[in-house]
């Protein structure tokens, strides 16, 4: 079901309620056109960015790591890095990805983070979501802020989490959608958040709020009228992760009006027992790199539109402890995908040298997420560089990375 088919047919359901909802001439004037999306994807809980993207040219990164190191390229029959460019190497897990990267559609900055030190996850989650490094005040959330300056329309289906509670990222003043999967958003549960949100509105039934809260709803519902069948050859990870992306795949393709999309992968805190080419972390990039390799191909000539970029709170320590893992730590690496990058590595690359790491052993960060963020927003989404100091406040970048081309 696409929009132009939902515009003919739903239409008159939606009068016969006693709406004319502003959605529905918003769509009919965009039925046409296709909108940039930004599927946004948290790695929450600190993924170990050196062993995901792994500095095989470091010879400190095999000194610091005599256990848990992901062998050079070629050299372990068991398994070795996939080499990238010389220097940097993907987790061999991570083979799904390696034609992304050969087809110049994955983009890579390491020594990537956070200016704040905090090495919390509830706090660094809550900056990083909040694009606001070292201030708890911020009410909202950056992807929202971004829905709330690129455009003045009240369209729920514009931001959607692929999850049962909205991350704080989305939340805002910017209406946006919080769903488990498309077919259990039905008439009861939309109506039920309708009438949460707009509680104590004069006239809320008749505002133009509450028919774009009942459009959304319907149109979800049309969607849902079918079960979704990815592209031919495509096949996504077993598990919640996998099935939220298979459901912005659906919404992307239906042209519902989406521009922001976020979910997210947990579980990456391997304090002990990490392991290296096998073991936990293996295990979990497995699943994100089979999921992402699934949606860029789901999405198909969508992809040229579309931005999906990974983060995750801080990485983990150069040094590996006593338990085969690694403890909290400070830069971390993140991933751009989509028909739009400028494929390769990005950042400069600090070292693990004893006299390069931060505070003595740490991964440095040498690019602010909010430059990779900054850039996704004004070179992919085309919001103007005047109106960043409303998506990011306090924020004095930006030092463009270079992964969108423009």
């Amino acid at each position: 079901m696409n929009r132009r088919l939902f515009l003919k047919s739903g239409t008159m359901a939606m009068l016969s309620l006693g709406f004319a909802p502003s959605f529905l001439g918003r769509a009919a004037a965009a039925a046409g056109a296709r909108r940039k999306l930004l599927v946004a994807i948290f790695q929450r809980g600190a993924v170990d960015g050196l062993n995901m993207i792994v500095p095989h040219g470091d010879a400190d990164y095999y000194r610091l790591r005599p256990t848990i190191a992901i062998p050079r390229p070629g050299r372990d029959p068991m398994g070795s890095a996939i080499d990238l460019d010389g220097f940097f190497g993907l987790h061999p897990a991570m083979a799904p990805l390696e034609p992304l990267w050969d087809n110049r559609s994955l983009a890579i900055v390491h020594a990537c983070g956070s200016p704040d030190n905090t090495r919390s996850h509830f706090d660094a989650q809550d900056y990083m979501e909040s694009a606001t490094p070292g201030v708890k005040a911020t009410r909202d959330g950056w992807l929202n802020r971004y829905l709330q300056v690129s455009s003045g329309e009240r369209d729920p289906l514009r931001g959607v989490t692929l999850a049962r509670t909205m991350p704080r990222s989305l939340g805002g003043s910017a209406p946006a959608l919080a769903i488990g999967s498309v077919d259990e958003f039905g008439v009861r549960g939309a109506a039920d958040a309708f009438e949460e949100q707009y509680e104590g509105s004069p006239d809320r039934l008749l505002s133009a709020a509450g028919n774009d809260a009942f459009a959304a709803m319907r149109t979800l519902q049309q969607v849902a009228g079918s079960p979704y069948r990815p592209a031919a050859g495509v096949q996504y990870p077993n598990g919640a992760f996998g099935r939220a992306l298979a459901e912005i795949a659906r919404l992307a393709k239906a042209d519902v009006g989406l521009e922001v999309a976020f979910t997210e992968l947990g579980n990456w805190d391997h304090h002990v027992n990490e392991g290296a080419v096998t073991g936990q972390i293996a295990n979990r990039l497995d699943e994100l790199s089979r999921g992402l390799a699934a949606l860029a191909a789901d999405l198909g000539d969508r992809l040229a539109d579309t931005i999906i970029v990974t983060m995750s709170e801080f990485g983990r320590a150069a040094a590996e402890n006593g338990n085969g893992g690694t403890d909290h730590g400070h830069g971390n690496a993140m991933m751009v995908i989509g028909g739009n990058v400028r494929g390769g590595m990005h950042g400069a690359w600090p070292g693990l040298g004893d006299a390069h790491r931060f505070e003595g052993r740490d991964l440095a960060i040498t690019t602010d997420f909010r430059d990779v963020f900054s850039e996704i927003v004004t070179a992919h989404m085309g919001v103007p560089r005047a109106a960043l100091s409303r998506i990011f406040p306090g924020y004095r970048g930006m030092t463009a990375p270079g992964v969108i081309r423009g």
